[in-house]
């Protein structure tokens, strides 16, 4: 008789991503080269946990969680964490959390799928390409829920997912979040200046004056990349890191470890732009290449110089997205006054599967109502982008000053 079983998979769960084979791993994160997202890449992940920066008393314990065919192979993988608190993760759920322990619940410890520290929108569902692609992330999804059930834990939190796949796995009983960031799109632009040109005329110059404030202390821009990066380059970037970490959150997430195995392992698609003076770095952002994308990440400064800021970590990444031909640029979680600069909102997503019924429903009524507010609030700022108001069609078209 012809054996027409179904193929046999298992799921199983690792304490580390030394524990996979990196080609495995990046075969259902990274298949597609024009796709790539660093974040999620094998190299990535292991420098956070090499570094320290998960693990121990972190609060981020490595869960991970393989979907494996037969013969061991790989068909899936999710980037999974259990935490003891909220810290890293740019979704913010203390209120749930609040409100949980209040009603007598214990919200802690919870699961996580997401790239820790990190706001960046791309695949947490990471599945091989194939014929079997929907059922081998249905299958990772169900294991994930099963894992949360297991261990009697509160909730599991995929955060800052594609929209697809949050569609999908709500047929899960998964609740779909919304949020909002501002990112640039490439428009074909052949320069900054053919970009600006589709600015209102009082926008433009807005802009124009900026960019000739910040570099009007004598300060010059450095691209670095790739093999020209050497330690001397992170000292400098890890103390502008902590700059921005001590004066917005307290208590920075990243090590000095961390930015040196990050230059060993994925120096390629780093790319660090350095404000200098005096013939010493004084301020600088660190952005990641992706196959389409500039990613921007962490910025500081140890000199306050006006309008540093947009110059170093807007302006430039889109130079460098137009000149590289990348479609766009993310620069991270917030930042309204990205908007000027041409960054315009564009919805994020995540998806939240809660153990207790009655806390479900209450969360349920809550993001209906957020939803709403978050796709008014994306209507106000497209509004009042600073682009011409007769670029319905065509962003390019001309106006007069």
């Amino acid at each position: 008789m012809p054996d027409d079983t179904e193929p046999m998979i298992t799921a199983r769960i690792i304490p580390g991503m030394a524990h996979v084979h990196a080609h495995e791993w990046d075969a259902c994160a990274n298949s597609d080269p024009a796709l790539h997202n660093p974040f999620v890449s094998h190299a990535f992940l292991l420098a956070l946990e090499e570094a320290g920066c998960i693990g121990g008393r972190s609060g981020w314990k490595a869960q991970h969680v393989l979907i494996e065919g037969e013969g061991g192979t790989i068909a899936a993988a999710a980037p999974c964490y259990l935490k003891s608190h909220s810290q890293g993760e740019y979704v913010f759920d203390h209120g749930w959390a609040d409100a949980y322990m209040r009603a007598g619940g214990r919200y802690y410890p919870k699961l996580q799928v997401a790239v820790p520290f990190t706001p960046v929108p791309g695949p947490r569902l990471l599945v091989r390409p194939g014929p079997d692609h929907d059922a081998h992330e249905a299958s990772l999804a169900a294991a994930l829920v099963q894992f949360t059930a297991d261990l009697g834990v509160s909730s599991l939190h995929l955060t800052f997912l594609d929209q697809v796949a949050c569609a999908r796995i709500a047929k899960l009983g998964f609740l779909e979040r919304t949020g909002q960031q501002f990112h640039w799109s490439n428009a074909g632009y052949k320069s900054f200046d053919d970009f600006l040109a589709t600015f209102a005329s009082r926008k433009r110059k807005g802009v124009k004056k900026e960019r000739e404030q910040a570099l009007s202390n004598g300060i010059t821009l450095e691209h670095i990349t790739g093999a020209a990066i050497n330690e001397a380059h992170w000292d400098a970037m890890y103390a502008f890191y902590m700059d921005t970490g001590n004066r917005k959150w307290g208590q920075p997430y990243l090590n000095r470890a961390f930015f040196s195995h990050l230059g060993l392992a994925m120096a390629d698609r780093c790319l660090l732009i350095f404000a200098n003076r005096a013939g010493r770095p004084i301020a600088g952002a660190l952005n990641l290449i992706g196959g389409d994308c500039l990613y921007g990440r962490y910025w500081g400064a140890i000199e306050q110089h006006p309008c540093l800021h947009f110059e170093v970590c807007y302006y430039q990444a889109i130079d460098y997205a137009i000149t590289h031909g990348l479609a766009r640029v993310e620069a991270g979680a917030q930042g309204e006054h990205k908007l000027a600069r041409g960054y315009l909102p564009v919805p994020t997503y995540s998806a939240h599967w809660i153990r207790d019924d009655s806390f479900r429903k209450a969360v349920a009524r809550y993001l209906k109502e957020e939803r709403l507010a978050v796709a008014e609030a994306a209507t106000h700022y497209t509004e009042a982008a600073p682009f011409r108001k007769t670029e319905t069609t065509d962003p390019r078209a001309q106006d007069h000053d």
